[in-house]
């Protein structure tokens, strides 16, 4: 699985890349068929300091999108994960089901 960290407008501290690196890497133990990972890190506004992570996941036929935002880059991380996660556990399941029908369907006819 590739994973690609960017941060846009500023440049993220060695921690904060690898926290994120580690946070899509645990998604990975769930689902096993992430292709590619891209965490985009932003600010919202500069005044309010409103931090956004944005985790985009390429898995075979579709892509999971999540967005957090919050006062400090590690909740946000973590929110955009936890998203994520439920999507990607939803998106297994959804698999597993149409593959089940299909199997039960070519016992049919046999």
């Amino acid at each position: 699985m590739n994973i690609i960290v960017t941060s846009r407008h500023f440049k993220a501290h060695e921690s904060l890349n690898e926290y994120a690196e580690r946070s899509v890497n645990d998604l990975a133990s769930v689902y096993n068929g992430i292709v590619r990972a891209e965490v985009i890190l932003s600010f919202e506004k500069a005044r309010n300091s409103v931090k956004v992570a944005e985790i985009n996941l390429k898995v075979y036929g579709t892509i999971i999108t999540a967005v957090a935002k919050s006062d400090d880059f590690f909740k946000s991380i973590e929110g955009a994960s936890a998203k994520v996660l439920v999507q990607l556990k939803k998106y297994k399941d959804k698999l597993h089901k149409k593959n089940r029908t299909a199997v039960l369907k070519s016992k049919a006819k046999e």
